[in-house]
């Protein structure tokens, strides 16, 4: 799911990348709304309530929204900062520390709401904050390593994408196109983990409260171990290769000497 970068890529990486990690962002974003009154994994109508407090000329409210668009602007900037500048050196590491800052974050908001949570403005602020900047870590890198085909904290641009996927299926010929129908059924899983993930926030939140961010911090590293688990697979398959061939190397030389002391 996270070796593999940009046209390199195949559906079925998409796909397991775009269904674990949107079923993550839906159970964040209605934990917090449950919990915050407010969306944290996109950003769209953050930009109407700024708009709105410009309008009323609320100083304080203006900087606290402006900070979290920008932050979440900040998430998607420093994932593609470590894709572009570390994946040449370890595709596998640069699309993974991300997803581990991300942890961190959701992890963060877990614990302190559970022992330190006052349920003060101040307090609620900076969660959502940092929150969303974890969305925007995961946006950022589902984008671009699959060179914008996975976005997976919000279905705005999905909805509309399906849309014109299944208008563009009224024909014949689109409906016979391999590429638009994997791009359907990548949108599809996306869409329905989502809404998976989110039920199941909305389902567990009476019990789970603040424990759901670590529910969903656990599908992240399944992500990541996944990867790493193949990795070491990988490198076990070709240790054992390498052995088997100077095993067979050895057995060679040893025949050829005894070959060559009974001539």
């Amino acid at each position: 799911m996270l070796r593999k970068y940009s046209n390199s890529r195949s559906l079925s990486d998409n796909i397991k990348l775009g269904t674990l990690s949107a079923f993550a962002a839906g159970m964040v974003n209605i934990g917090s709304l449950l919990l915050f009154f407010a969306f944290s994994s996109n950003i769209t109508g953050h930009y109407a309530i700024l708009a709105s407090e410009i309008v009323k000329g609320n100083a304080y409210q203006i900087a606290i929204v402006f900070s979290w668009i920008a932050l979440f602007f900040l998430g998607s900037f420093t994932s593609n900062l470590f894709v572009i500048h570390m994946n040449q050196k370890n595709s596998y590491l640069a699309h993974a520390i991300p997803l581990v800052l991300e942890i961190i974050c959701l992890v963060s908001v877990g614990v302190y709401g559970e022992m330190f949570y006052k349920e003060t403005l101040a307090e609620t602020d900076v969660l959502l904050a940092l929150m969303l900047f974890a969305m925007g870590l995961q946006n950022g890198l589902t984008a671009s390593i699959s060179n914008f085909s996975v976005k997976t904290t919000h279905l705005t641009g999905t909805t509309t994408d399906l849309g014109i996927l299944f208008s563009m299926f009224t024909k014949k010929e689109f409906r016979t196109n391999e590429a638009l129908i994997g791009r359907a059924k990548l949108l599809l899983y996306i869409t329905a983990s989502y809404l998976i993930g989110a039920i199941t926030a909305g389902f567990t939140y009476v019990y789970l409260n603040f424990k759901m961010f670590y529910l969903a911090s656990l599908v992240l590293v399944v992500i990541i171990i996944y990867d790493l688990s193949k990795l070491r697979l990988k490198m076990y398959w070709h240790q054992k290769k390498i052995i088997k061939l100077n095993l067979n190397q050895v057995i060679r030389l040893e025949k050829e000497k005894q070959e060559s002391v009974a001539s």
